[in-house]
């Protein structure tokens, strides 16, 4: 049984893995990846991705609530039927954590993201935010229901496949070891990424609450690369990457899991080899979803895309958002273009880019706002890019799937 902390041990891989090179190349793609687009135009994405996030991240639990459904909850649209509506607040109860995270560490930048208190802080945001039916988990060896109560430390024993979690009365003991080697600042250069990664695997190991600790330590991971903080992060998530690698995923963490091998596996309780694989795994994933955004961001592969929607639009073959909305003129496209180069633009701008008369032009603009596709502060304000969920699809593809027809 787990019970002293050296049964953690190794907290960060050793030996000539090529982890430091995968680090420094998360640092520079993803930094190259922040200059793609104009700062207020990232925006759009980044919140878009927020809800991409709770999407992927719901997936990996075994619940699937597509973004659109998601983006109707957050317009307090929800589901006749009870158990899509459970999973929609469960979509709205992970952005909500979301935004709390980031507005905290905006709040206190000296915060440790690794420590117990902030571990159990998210558990209770997230928690708080859930319906009744989410809140319990059924114990598969005795049958009993049991409430999960939000940031509270788990009190029995659990076994997750075949790894058996520490005891629950060293868990306090556990998580100040972990808060203090994973504290905000322990390492440099490009070992934080690294410790990360590690980090991520010994939460997971750790198993600290009764139910939620995947969503948990994915949201912590969240934090840790927003604490860095990472240049272009945001504009990227790794939890699309281990949803979409799911059961390389699971494989990882249980490789992470394994007693030394022999002599030649490290010098701790658990194996160095495993945790220098799950490392690769996890900064291999991250590597790949820069990449993939990347892509998607290329400036002139995107404005080509609007384009391209607006054309469909105008042959109805891309749904409007709404029925009876009208198909969207050709010159609509010069507005959302004009939008994502300059970030915010006069409405005044956005008419004399159109090429439009000021009627027809003004009538235009006022259906991409009442759309959705632009958004402005102020009734008269200058207006920037919005990313709802009907049109995401089509500029970003493949980043989440499409709805069914």
């Amino acid at each position: 049984m787990y019970d002293k902390i050296s049964h953690m041990e190794p907290l960060l891989p050793a030996g000539g893995s090529g982890l430091e090179d995968m680090a420094r190349e998360i640092v520079g793609r993803s930094a190259a990846l922040g200059g793609r687009l104009h700062p207020i135009s990232q925006q759009p994405v980044i919140e878009l991705l927020r809800l991409i996030n709770s999407y992927y991240s719901n997936l990996i639990e075994g619940h699937s609530t597509h973004p659109v459904d998601i983006e109707r909850a957050m317009r307090h649209d929800y589901a006749a039927d009870p158990a899509r509506r459970d999973l929609q607040l469960e979509s709205l109860a992970h952005i909500n954590c979301q935004q709390r995270i980031e507005e905290r560490l905006q709040r206190e930048p000296d915060l440790n993201v690794a420590s117990a208190e902030f571990i159990c802080w998210v558990h209770k945001i997230f928690y708080d935010h859930l319906p009744d039916e989410l809140r319990r988990v059924k114990d598969e060896k005795t049958g009993e229901v049991l409430d999960v109560v939000g940031g509270e430390l788990r009190r029995r024993e659990v076994q997750v496949g075949r790894h058996i979690a520490p005891l629950a009365d060293a868990l306090p003991a556990f998580l100040e070891r972990f808060a203090g080697f994973y504290r905000s600042g322990a390492h440099h250069g490009v070992m934080p990424i690294i410790a990360f990664a590690a980090s991520h695997h010994r939460l997971m190991w750790i198993h600290p609450f009764l139910d939620g600790n995947g969503r948990v330590t994915r949201l912590y991971s969240d934090a840790c690369f927003r604490r860095l903080p990472l240049p272009g992060y945001g504009l990227w998530n790794v939890s699309r990457g281990l949803a979409r690698r799911r059961d390389d995923y699971m494989t990882a963490l249980t490789e992470g899991d394994a007693p030394r091998r022999n002599d030649y596996d490290g010098r701790g309780n658990l194996s160095n080899e495993g945790l220098v694989k799950f490392c690769q795994f996890f900064l291999e994933v991250s590597l790949d979803q820069i990449d993939f955004m990347n892509g998607l961001l290329k400036l002139d592969a995107l404005l080509e895309r609007i384009r391209g929607y607006v054309q469909l639009r105008g042959a109805k073959v891309a749904p409007a958002p709404k029925q009876g909305h009208p198909t969207l003129k050709p010159e609509a496209a010069y507005m959302l273009q004009e939008a994502l180069l300059r970030g915010e633009v006069t409405r005044g701008d956005m008419i004399r880019v159109s090429g439009m008369a000021e009627r027809t032009g003004r009538m235009l603009l006022g259906q991409l706002l009442d759309e959705g596709l632009l958004v402005s502060s102020m009734p008269k304000g200058p207006v920037r890019l919005a990313l709802p969920t009907h049109v995401a699809g089509y500029l970003f593809p493949d980043l989440y799937p499409m709805p069914m027809a």
